[in-house]
């Protein structure tokens, strides 16, 4: 059960950190270091969720 939670409060945050890295692509464009930092950031966590689910 509490790997259950896990796993969606992991996909919680991708969601999130998904949205925020969209945002700040529109306003600053793909290649802005911040967005490059939030993708890598939502790379990290995608990684770890397919670990869990894996």
């Amino acid at each position: 059960m509490k790997s259950l939670l896990n796993e969606k409060a992991l996909l919680i945050r991708i969601g999130i950190k998904r949205k925020g890295m969209y945002r700040m692509a529109m306003k600053l464009g793909y290649t802005h270091p911040l967005v490059v930092s939030i993708s890598q950031e939502l790379d990290h966590l995608l990684n770890r969720y397919q670990d869990k689910v894996s």
